[in-house]
C-alpha cells in the first residue's frame, strides 16, 4: 500500500481501547492482534447494524483471506478507531478494507483487508449473503 488511508474514507469507525495484554516485549500492540481488532469491528457492525445471529442462525460468516499494513505503532493504553467499508460484495462473499487509527488523527497506523464468505452453519457449505447483513454491508460500499 503506497499511501495511508484516511479517516474520512470509511463509513463505520468501530471504538476500541487497547488492553494491556495487547502488547508484546518490544511495547507496542504485536502485530497479530490487529486482526483481532479488525474482526471485532466488522462483526460489531454485522450484529448491531446486519442483525446476525452468531450463535443460532443459520448462516455464519468465515474468514477465507486477510492481510494487513503497518505504518506506525500503537500500545497500550491507546483507545483507538477502526474504520471499515466494502470493497466488494458478491453474492456470498464480501471484501473488507479497514484501518486503525489514534484520536484525533486521520492518518492510519496500519491498514487491513479482509474477505468473508457465508456459509451455512449446518454444512460450512457457501451461501448467499443473508438480507439483513446484506443491507447493512451495503451502507459500508465505496
Amino acid at each position: 500500500m503506497t499511501t495511508k488511508p484516511q479517516r474520512s474514507d470509511y463509513p463505520y469507525l468501530h471504538p476500541i481501547t487497547t488492553r494491556w495484554h495487547d502488547n508484546d516485549i518490544y511495547g507496542h500492540v504485536n502485530n497479530v492482534t490487529y486482526y483481532g481488532y479488525f474482526d471485532s469491528a466488522v462483526n460489531s457492525w454485522l450484529i448491531t447494524q446486519g442483525g446476525l445471529d452468531i450463535h443460532n442462525g443459520q448462516q455464519i460468516a468465515f474468514v477465507v483471506s486477510s492481510s494487513c499494513d503497518y505504518f506506525a505503532p500503537i500500545a497500550f493504553p491507546d483507545p483507538i478507531d477502526v474504520g471499515v467499508r466494502v470493497a466488494k460484495l458478491g453474492n456470498s462473499s464480501v471484501n473488507y478494507e479497514l484501518a486503525i487509527f489514534k484520536p484525533g488523527s486521520n492518518d492510519a497506523c496500519a491498514a487491513g483487508r479482509f474477505v468473508h464468505v457465508f456459509v451455512e452453519r449446518s454444512s460450512n457449505r457457501p451461501c448467499p449473503i443473508p438480507d439483513g447483513p446484506r443491507a447493512a454491508l451495503q451502507r459500508l460500499t465505496n
